[in-house]
């Protein structure tokens, strides 16, 4: 994605006349409910036409509730129009949501809980410096909660893990969904390497893959700090979502 597209994007969603939710009051929906009132894919049935979703609901609450009512900070890979953000400031009422997607023109929600960040998962330096900046304005120096739900792409997926996970807090949790997109359609195979789901089996194995991605040192990394990885099925026939635990490092 080259400059001149991001600037552009970027000025849209600034003039964009935007939805604040911040006076929403629905703090008591479950949070399949509020996928559903803020149209995310995520829950069961979404907004348009109360089609099928992912079912993603029940996933993210048997392993995030723990992290309810606590002060946390969420980094948000690919969020669309900010349905799914939007839901997560009302499930976790403490929480910063940081958002970085390559295209900020969808973005239709407003909340003083969410940040908004046009960048290309591709431009390392670019999402370095957007770190940098964000850690130093807000007082923080990881994440506790990072979901990876960009392109779907498999150079991509596999990008955001070797990239983002070293900024995921001790006991911290990485959310890859859709990450079997790879496997069932051949456009989100955009690179010669070995599949995300095989690759993640085994880093849990402790055995190395080859890979044009993730060098052997940072497929350690991953193979050290993860305490568990956990493979869940939902709805429908693509809807594969991936938890990773990260140990609590001495």
């Amino acid at each position: 994605m080259n400059f001149l597209s991001l600037l552009k994007r970027s000025i849209i969603y600034k003039l964009k006349k935007k939805i604040s939710i911040d006076e929403d009051n629905l703090s008591k929906k479950s949070l399949d409910d509020l996928f559903h009132h803020y149209g995310s894919d995520k829950a069961n049935f979404f907004k348009k036409g109360d089609r099928q979703g992912h079912g993603y609901s029940n996933f993210y609450v048997n392993h995030l509730e723990h992290l309810r009512n606590k002060k946390i900070n969420i980094l948000e890979i690919g969020s669309y129009a900010g349905a799914s953000a939007a839901a997560f400031t009302k499930y976790f009422p403490n929480a910063n949501i940081f958002c970085f997607d390559v295209n900020i023109s969808n973005f239709i929600y407003m909340s003083k809980k969410i940040n908004v960040y046009g960048v290309d998962i591709n431009n390392k330096k670019k999402i370095k410096k957007i770190l940098q900046k964000i850690f130093i304005t807000h007082k923080f120096n990881s994440f506790d909660l990072i979901i990876d739900d960009g392109s779907h792409n498999l150079k991509d997926i596999l990008l955001s893990l070797n990239l983002f996970f070293k900024n995921l807090n001790d006991n911290g949790i990485f959310v890859i969904e859709d990450f079997m997109h790879p496997n069932y359609y051949e456009y989100n195979r955009n690179v010669e390497h070995i599949l995300v789901d095989e690759f993640l089996k085994n880093i849990k194995n402790k055995k190395f893959s080859k890979s044009s991605l993730v060098n052997e040192e940072n497929q350690k990394y991953l193979m050290d700090t993860i305490k568990e990885i956990i493979f869940e099925n939902g709805n429908l026939r693509d809807s594969n979502i991936c938890f990773i635990k990260k140990k609590k490092i001495k």
